[in-house]
């Protein structure tokens, strides 16, 4: 839903109209209900206030933490670094509290990156205007680099 909210470039009120004419069954009962129970004239709902209380409902706690958990913990380990991002990216939006910024957003998958992918570039990359898009394939091109070197040593 995020993805095609920033594509059509919906407000934030937009994006809970699009996404509430989305919802089917349970999920659209649910939000007859939540949004009944707010106060008669309150604002419109925006989008950040709409998915907070949809996943409160239907995400059980557990799981957001347990998420969180494995996202503090996450590490590119003997993935290649798009699978690794991948990962990063699943896990990421259980845990948007510790990522503020996108500066804290490169800083954070930097920081789980395997040591032999990590150069002396890595240190320029961080310095510059370098958002995590671009670090991902800075990341993914350093790699390729490395494997292409260690096959042609042996």
């Amino acid at each position: 839903m995020h993805k095609t909210l920033r594509v059509k470039r919906a407000t934030e009120t937009e994006g809970v109209e699009l996404a509430t004419y989305l919802l089917k069954g349970v999920a659209y009962s649910w939000f007859e209900l939540w949004e009944d129970s707010r106060e008669e004239g309150s604002p419109p709902t925006r989008w950040s206030e709409f998915a907070d209380a949809f996943l409160d409902h239907f995400l059980p706690a557990k799981t957001g933490v347990a998420r969180a958990t494995e996202f503090e913990n996450v590490k590119q380990g003997s993935r290649s670094v798009w699978e690794y991002h991948m990962e990063f990216a699943r896990l990421s939006k259980y845990a948007i509290h510790m990522l503020p910024t996108i500066e804290a957003r490169v800083r954070r998958f930097v920081q789980g990156l395997n040591p032999l992918t990590i150069n002396k570039a890595s240190t320029t990359a961080l310095n510059s205007d370098m958002n995590y898009g671009k670090m991902v394939a800075f990341y993914q091109v350093t790699e390729n680099c490395k494997l292409k070197n260690k096959m042609e040593r042996g």
